[in-house]
């Protein structure tokens, strides 16, 4: 396959995303950065007609995380050449979509990767690309839990001499 071939078919990428740490007990916001290629529009999550395929992410966490209140950006009402009356909702440029990383309370200290995908459909000025699959994945680390030195604040280092 040429490259040029392999960028025609890479209409939506996704940003890489660094290593997270969470703590067990705190929620940590995630923020994914997906970027449609020039002259590519998707449709939004909440696309204005029934028949349009909506962009969605679906994550498949390890069973001791959770990944909650996915949150899509507001699509940006758009009409073009091939029905100039009709405004689309899509998303086009960059695209962030957040959420937030909660580890259950029995999450073992460690990394975890987390796997997600990205269904879209892409389309031109002219005419709309049969449906993607993005995979995307990253990784979260839960820390060890602190140990007894923070729970006792006026506590010395064994390593402080007086």
């Amino acid at each position: 396959m040429s490259s040029q071939e392999g960028d025609a078919a890479a209409k939506v990428t996704v940003e890489p995303v660094e290593t997270m740490t969470v703590k067990t007990g705190q929620r940590t916001p995630l923020q994914l950065t997906f970027h449609v290629k020039p002259g590519f529009h998707i449709n939004s999550h909440l696309p204005t007609e029934p028949e349009l395929i909506p962009t969605e992410i679906k994550f498949f966490p390890p069973e001791d995380l959770m990944v909650a209140k996915i949150q899509y950006p507001a699509g940006v009402l758009t009409s073009f050449p091939f029905d100039p009356s009709t405004k689309l909702s899509v998303y086009s440029g960059n695209v962030i979509i957040k959420g937030m990383i909660i580890p259950q309370s029995k999450a073992s200290p460690g990394t975890y990767t987390v796997h997600a995908e990205l269904r879209y459909q892409a389309c031109d000025n002219n005419s709309c690309y049969p449906p993607k699959k993005l995979p995307v994945q990253f990784d979260v680390k839960i820390p060890r839990a602190a140990t007894g030195a923070r729970a006792h604040p006026n506590a010395q280092s064994p390593h402080i001499h007086n």
